[in-house]
This record gives structure tokens, sequence and C-alpha cells, in this order.
């Protein structure tokens, strides 16, 4: 069977890296990360791998302030990989006292189609200094209070999410940054829910994404993401229902996470 290549790269690059950038809003509760930390996914339809994307969280400094410096990666292997090509590499410079990214770096390599930016947050005067280092082009423009990239969004709601009273319906609102625009996400919450996964039994929080049609997924497409309900908040499963069949990216491994990792034991 024919993977859907087109669905390989909205997962690799939007699933893993963006489908939790509209999960609260601030608390005071402990955080959830720390340097080390480390995920891998993989990327499959049905029984076929399409591909693996990672995360990683080392300490650095930003302008000598000290941040996380968060690195994704993603990639289409084996037959996916002939068909179509995905290398994609995501960084993004978080200040460790309010979780706002000061840069964002995006550089990608999609079947043939390039891009490489660098976007510098002013976060006191709500603008993004953009860098186009393809074409070795500059601008300017408006961002939003608060705004985070597609890799510091998750990482921020991890932060900052109190999952305690979210009630099955609930929905919240963020602004993310992505190439040169804003972009409204609203996520809505369809409850708890316990998975099996390699590691044993999970207990998850279960999220849809609303998207904007025609921007980044096709309206015929249903996308659903289950958290880890602890302190880690751990992306577990992203799936996308297609046409025909579904995508999945599920969390492969892990090393380095601030908190236990919580296995449901059946009595």
């Amino acid at each position: 069977m024919r993977i859907p290549v087109n669905h390989i790269r909205q997962l690799l690059l939007i699933g893993v890296f963006t489908l939790v950038t509209t999960l609260g809003k601030a608390q005071e509760i402990k955080p959830a990360y720390q340097e080390g930390e480390w995920f891998k996914f993989r990327v499959h339809y049905g029984l076929i791998t399409a591909g693996y994307a990672t995360l990683t969280v080392e300490d650095s400094k930003y302008k000598e302030k000290p941040v996380y410096h968060v690195k994704g990666f993603g990639e289409t292997v084996g037959l996916s990989r002939f068909f179509f090509k995905v290398e994609d590499h995501y960084e993004s410079y978080i200040d460790k006292e309010t979780d706002l990214p000061y840069q964002f770096i995006r550089k990608i390599n999609e079947g043939g189609h390039t891009k490489d930016k660098i976007i510098d947050f002013d976060q006191e005067n709500h603008k993004a200094h953009i860098f186009n280092r393809k074409h070795d082009t500059r601008k300017t423009v408006d961002a939003a209070v608060g705004v985070q990239d597609m890799v510091s969004a998750f990482y921020y709601l991890r932060n900052n999410l109190d999952t305690s009273n979210l009630k099955e319906g609930d929905e919240t609102d963020l602004t993310m940054f992505f190439d040169s625009e804003n972009y409204p996400f609203k996520l809505r919450f369809l409850g708890r829910e316990v998975m099996n996964t390699e590691f044993g039994k999970i207990r998850c929080l279960k999220f849809r994404p609303m998207v904007q049609s025609g921007r980044v997924f096709k309206e015929q497409e249903s996308l659903t993401v289950w958290v880890s309900d602890d302190e880690n908040k751990v992306p577990i499963r992203i799936k996308a229902s297609l046409a025909v069949g579904s995508l999945k990216a599920d969390l492969e491994a892990f090393k380095g996470l601030k908190h236990s990792f919580k296995i449901v034991v059946d009595n």
C-alpha cells in the first residue's frame, strides 16, 4: 500500500510540534520538564513506518539570558523517503522564567521544498524580526502579546497547564507565530482515557485541535492527541484520521523526564 506522503509531512511537521499549542492558561503548577529530556516518536501508517521525530532539551544562553534550547528533528525513512524526502530541523530558545521564546529557527527540506528562517522575538515590544537565510532578506512584523512559536508552545503549556479542572468540551485558545503570521488555535478537551502503549497502560488527556480549514489540514481530516495525565504532560499518541485508514505518531522512547512516568497497574 502506498503511503500518502503529504500526510506524512503534515504529521511530522505540525502534529508533533504544534498539536499541544493550545492546551490552557497559566497556573501555578510544578515545572514539567528539565534539561536532558528527550523524546522519540515513530510515525506509522498501519504497520509501515513512515518516519521519526525527536525533541531534545538543553541548557543554553541567549544574549546572556539563561534559556532552554529545544531542538526538534523530523524525517521520513524507508519507502516513505523514496516517495517524499523530509528532513526538518526546528529550534527554539525559551526563557527559563517566563517560558516565552526569544528565537525560533526553522530549516526544512520537504520533497525539494526548502525554507531556512530565523525569527527573533521582541516580547516587550511585541515584534518578530525575521531573517530569511535562503533569500538573505529581513523584515519585522507585529507579534501577539505572549506569542509562542510552534516548538516553544508545547513546553510553555506543559509548564503552565492545570489539568485538574478540565471538563469534557472545554475549549482554550493560544496564538502561535508561524512563518510571518500570528495563528489562532483552538483546542477542545475530549476527556480522559487509558492508553495501551509499549510502556504499559498510561492515563491520558485527549484533545482535538480545531484548525483553520485549508491552512494546515483539510476539512475531512480529523486530528487527535493524547497527552499523559501526570506532571510530565508527555505526548503519547498523535492520530490523523484520513479518508482511508489513519496516520499515527507514537512515543517510542524517552529519557530525562523531570517526574516519574506513571504506569497503570491492573489489580
